[in-house]
């Protein structure tokens, strides 16, 4: 999954970085309003982390603009302001979910994965199709009860395939999401993960769609 993370404190948006790395996420940072606002028009993000008091353009300013462009993502607002106005305003402009620092960053990542799972209409924290077996959240698999040894790359695109199951996945929507902003961008290396997929799952759970990309039918 690919997160933003927009904080103009540099210590902060490294904890966040860092915490987010480890839960398996990929991640982009926009250190000021202008440049969140961009990146989140331009970008397919699964969800962001906004800071309200953000230099430049402020985050309620950023959430109104994507909110009234349409733009979809779940958003989990920040701000140093505990009070309860500010976190009614945060909500009112669009945003999903709200913490207020100091935070643990376990809840943070926690928050994140229950927005997920809301919007892709999930209620349980794994997923279970056919007979693959994925806890997202503590990032193991299993194939037919037997535990699978997956490389980051490999759990990253096994979820998002899983998350997205019944439709055909295009391999730009696979780059765009499994990838961050920076990072060299390869589509052959795709079809090297798939295949290595299809080699430690079964060799017909991942389909290849000639022309639309990769689909998982298993419901």
């Amino acid at each position: 999954m690919r997160l933003l993370v927009a904080e103009d404190n540099a210590d902060l948006a490294d904890q966040l970085g860092a915490a987010l790395a480890k839960a398996r996420f990929v991640v982009d940072h926009a250190r000021d309003g202008e440049e969140a606002l961009f990146l989140g028009q331009t970008e397919p993000y699964d969800a962001v982390v906004l800071d309200l008091g953000l230099p430049v353009l402020d985050g309620l300013s950023v959430l109104r603009q994507w909110r009234q462009a349409h733009l979809p993502m779940p958003v989990l607002i920040l701000t140093a302001r505990g009070s309860w106005s500010d976190k009614v305003t945060g909500l009112n402009a669009g945003a999903d979910d709200y913490l207020a620092k100091p935070f643990a960053m376990d809840e943070l990542v926690a928050r994140l994965h229950a927005l997920l799972r809301r919007a892709a209409g999930r209620a349980r924290a794994d997923i279970l199709l056919g007979r693959l077996a994925l806890d997202v959240v503590g990032g193991q698999a299993q194939w037919g009860g037997v535990p699978v040894r997956l490389t980051a790359l490999e759990l990253r695109m096994l979820t998002y395939l899983a998350q997205h199951a019944g439709r055909p996945v295009s391999k730009t929507e696979l780059t765009e999401h499994l990838y961050a902003q920076d990072f060299d961008r390869d589509s052959n290396t795709l079809e090297v993960v798939v295949g290595r997929l299809r080699r430690k799952l079964d060799a017909s759970f991942i389909e290849t769609v000639r022309g639309q990309g990769y689909r998982i039918s298993h419901g």
